[in-house]
């Protein structure tokens, strides 16, 4: 498993280079397959498209052998009589990147044999994933990136996959023994399964399916007796319209934790670089960070089926969590050229205690319970959440004093209570 992850993130970045270099010679040449001729695209002559390779797709007929034909016969159903090739009748569609570098697989197993022990549907789903990254990027997420080992680290399974007790059959692998901590109920079947490596052993997430059961029912708007706003924080992680808080456990941030941090990274530092020594000290401060993070994982989960057991509605600020992490910009000095103090290193602490508190994780645990129990989830624009009044909605930042509310227009008065959720 540890070798197919190498040559699935081979092929993953070989992929995205591949469309990188098809866009910016597309962006050059333009709608000519030639510039020398200035010969336009066409589904016949060209073979330019979205990714290296055959870009059209011919419904009808062996592509293969239309391939050939087009190469032989150019503009011509037949050399003889020069008979012209009737296009309605060929009905031409252009593939997109994923549908092309599918159909080169079988081209990459046999000029790099070894990718032939990868199991098919892994090197399909692995373009997928390239697919899905595409499309983020579309919906306005930042451009794919470039895998490295810390960054690429599972692989998913759609057909094949079988379990019996406490072992597992992966196809091209075998029957593997695991911890089965959740069986699967009777009825469902297995629709993938993905195989991912942690700094603790590796875990297996399997996605069932039974049409059979009915969708988790959603009370209707007439129904909610109990809505409440959160608005999330660090030094409370929540704290809700009717007073109530949670309290921030703070799991990466406190003085023990950031303590033994340092103890730590002080020992991979003095190992000698490339050494077994220093794998180990990384893989002992790599497991330290997984226990925080199930620790955050199962607080969070907690605090998610709680809050959705107590309120029939529920809505969360949509907080842009990627930008409020952003650098500071500089500053420079005009006379000096120097730059000059801009806050970055505060800022780095606040940073620190965002990525600690784990906002977009806990606001998609959140809608999750909501969606199991039927209850509704909402998030509401976060502007001037914190500075409107609930009674009258008169905004002003006088409004708020650090954790006091008190509305300069009709008086009300707001006070979180010291605790209400415990963690």
């Amino acid at each position: 498993m540890d070798s197919w992850l190498d040559m699935l993130r081979a092929s993953y970045n070989y992929n995205l280079r591949d469309r990188i270099d098809t866009y910016y010679s597309r962006k050059v040449q333009g709608e000519y397959c030639d510039l020398t001729t200035l010969a336009e695209i066409c589904p016949l002559t060209c073979l330019v498209g979205s990714a290296s390779g055959y870009p059209w797709k011919i419904s009808g007929g062996a592509k293969v052998k239309k391939l050939e034909d087009d190469r032989i016969f150019g503009d011509y159903c037949e050399l003889e009589s020069q008979k012209q090739v009737n296009v309605p009748q060929i009905k031409p569609k252009l593939r997109n990147a994923g549908e092309i570098q599918m159909a080169e697989l079988p081209v990459l197993k046999t000029v790099r044999p070894w990718y032939g022990e990868i199991d098919s549907t892994v090197l399909q789903e692995n373009i997928k994933r390239l697919d899905k990254a595409y499309q983020k990027f579309f919906s306005g997420a930042g451009f794919p990136k470039f895998k490295n080992r810390s960054t690429f680290r599972s692989f998913t399974y759609t057909l094949g996959v079988k379990i019996e007790s406490d072992q597992i059959y992966l196809p091209s692998i075998g029957w593997v023994s695991f911890f089965n901590s959740r069986p699967v109920p009777l009825g469902f079947k297995i629709k993938s399964c993905t195989l991912r490596k942690k700094a603790n052993g590796w875990f297996i997430s399997v996605r069932i399916e039974d049409a059979t059961v009915p969708a988790f029912p959603t009370i209707t708007p007439e129904k909610v007796n109990t809505a409440v706003g959160g608005d999330v924080g660090i030094k409370k992680l929540i704290t809700f319209s009717d007073g109530s808080v949670i309290k921030n456990p703070k799991l990466s941030t406190n003085k023990k934790t950031r303590r033994l941090m340092r103890i730590r990274q002080r020992e991979i530092s003095r190992k000698k670089k490339g050494s077994n020594n220093r794998k180990k000290a990384s893989n002992r401060i790599a497991r330290f960070h997984q226990r925080i993070a199930n620790k955050r994982t199962a607080i969070q989960w907690k605090i998610a089926i709680e809050i959705s057991k107590r309120f029939d509605a529920i809505f969360l600020e949509d907080l842009k969590v990627s930008n409020m992490k952003k650098r500071c910009k500089p500053k420079k000095d005009e006379e000096t050229g120097r730059y000059l103090n801009n806050g970055q290193s505060r800022k780095a602490g606040l940073n620190r205690a965002i990525s600690d508190a784990g906002w977009y994780e806990l606001r998609t645990k959140i809608e999750y319970a909501a969606a199991k129990s039927g209850k509704i989830f909402g998030v509401v624009p976060p502007h001037y959440t914190s500075q409107e009044c609930p009674e009258c909605h008169h905004i002003d930042s006088s409004n708020r004093d650090g954790e006091k509310f008190l509305c300069g227009e009709c008086g009300q008065e707001q006070m979180p209570t010291k605790r209400a959720v415990s963690t």
